[in-house]
């Protein structure tokens, strides 16, 4: 459905250094920016790309959106977490741990990135 998600930030050097950690947990390459100053990381057909705004204006969160990155463990959902929280990210919701959903058993960790972007890791258990 999606060819790719970008998001805004304020300060791209900032961003790669959250983006190359918490992306790195999952393979993904760290990332240089292009001629236009823009990060892309591309994993497993998708792709993230972090841009300052090209009107301008400061970037902000998106109230209500979050993005979902699909990991392979419960582990790596907690390497991630930790690498975000190590690299300029902030924990949020409750702790990573097992929620028992609708969707089945997932294990789930919530950062925000620091332009305020609301991040979700999750695994979803056998």
């Amino acid at each position: 459905m999606f060819s790719h998600i970008m998001l805004g930030s304020n300060d791209i050097a900032r961003s790669k250094k959250f983006y190359d950690a918490t992306l790195g947990v999952i393979g993904c390459k760290p990332a240089d920016p292009n001629d236009k100053g823009r990060l892309a990381y591309v994993h497993a057909g998708g792709r993230l790309i972090i841009t300052r705004p090209l009107n301008g204006e400061p970037a902000t969160a998106a109230n209500g959106g979050t993005i979902g990155f699909a990991m392979n463990s419960a582990e790596q959902v907690n390497a991630w977490h930790k690498a975000g929280v190590e690299n300029g990210g902030e924990a949020i919701e409750n702790p990573p741990g097992m929620r028992h959903t609708s969707m089945g058993d997932l294990y789930l960790a919530y950062l925000r990135d620091p332009d305020g972007n609301k991040l979700c890791a999750m695994y979803k258990a056998a």
